[in-house]
């Protein structure tokens, strides 16, 4: 993040700085996962917003686990400076595997001597005791492990309406009985999805926080090609947010979240190739720099609104139509 944020929001890579004594940056694995929303245990062709190459850069080639992170290695020491290193197995659902193939594919990055810990992103309705059990056991060996579910919105109309597969139950579920294990647990809130406005936003965020969370990463949703998104975007049937809505929201939600929370991510894009809309989402650091900007003029940083009162007690109109203005 930018010399602006850090002195304002609780970052992941500040908080690794100071228990590490050194830069520690992830590296971004996909093993080769897929998902129960795509091969038909849950569903046929995934969320309406994914198309995975935007959030991998490893999606159409599948190096072995070690060569990725020799690869990644490489470029992000030349970059960052960084010696050490968090395994981030990214790429669609990544417990989704019987527990023994897990143990083998996270075993081969914690082989590689630099690599102090992983990062396992994954559904909220794919990880059963046993995957929470081995995730455990390698915290109780000494490495740094975060669980990364995604949730996305709050709302089980929305996450219905974008073909996710799973409700706030399952999440609910998840995140206690991993927390209940002493694992950390990093929520991804997608930030402007369809039907949904800040309202939305900040009512998922007091969901999520009142479960008890130790990370938090914001996404603002953008189309990319190969998405019922981009088609619904093609249609009219969606309109993306504009950035100051999105920084306005951003704002918001950081100062209603607990200093103690970790934010490991506030923007985040995807490669020109694919990316439709909107064409802000190109200009990460823009929009991160932007955040910063809003919370300046307020005098405020993250927790500044917590303990906050509650949102409105009115109910939220679900009409496809309630989005900001443009």
């Amino acid at each position: 993040m930018t010399h602006l944020l850090p002195q304002l929001v609780n970052t992941f890579g500040q908080d690794l700085k100071r228990r590490h004594g050194q830069r520690v940056h992830k590296i971004a694995i996909n093993a080769g996962f897929t998902c129960p929303n795509r091969d038909g245990s849950k569903g046929r062709g995934g969320c309406t917003f994914c198309n995975n190459v935007s959030f991998s850069p490893n999606a159409r080639n599948q190096p072995s686990v070690g060569e990725q992170i020799r690869k990644g290695r490489a470029v992000i020491r030349k970059r960052t400076g960084a010696r050490h290193f968090i395994a981030y197995f990214q790429a669609y659902t990544n417990t989704y595997a019987e527990v023994e193939r897990l143990d083998e594919l996270y075993r081969q990055a914690l082989r590689e001597p630099d690599v102090i810990g992983l990062s396992i992103g994954t559904r909220p309705d794919c990880v059963p005791d046993e995957v929470l059990d081995l995730l455990a056991g390698y915290q109780a060996e000494g490495h740094e492990v975060w669980l990364e579910l995604g949730l996305q919105s709050a709302f089980d109309q929305t996450l219905e309406r974008v073909n996710r597969g799973h409700g706030f139950a399952e999440y609910r579920d998840a995140a206690r009985r991993a927390r209940g294990r002493g694992l950390k647990v990093c929520t991804h809130l997608i930030v402007g999805l369809p039907g949904e406005g800040p309202e939305h936003a900040l009512q998922t965020l007091e969901r999520v926080v009142s479960e008890g969370v130790d990370g938090l990463k914001l996404h603002p949703l953008h189309v990319v090609k190969g998405t019922l998104l981009a088609n619904q975007w093609r249609r009219g049937e969606y309109r993306p947010w504009p950035l100051e809505t999105y920084v306005e929201t951003a704002a918001d939600l950081i100062e209603a979240t607990p200093p103690e929370v970790l934010y490991h991510r506030l923007s985040g894009t995807a490669p020109a190739g694919i990316l439709l809309a909107p064409a802000w989402c190109a200009r990460k650091w823009q929009v991160i720099d932007s955040i910063a900007q809003p919370l300046i003029q307020r005098g405020t940083r993250q927790g500044s609104a917590w303990p906050h009162p509650p949102t409105t007690e009115a109910v939220i109109s679900w009409n496809s139509s309630a989005q900001p203005e443009t």
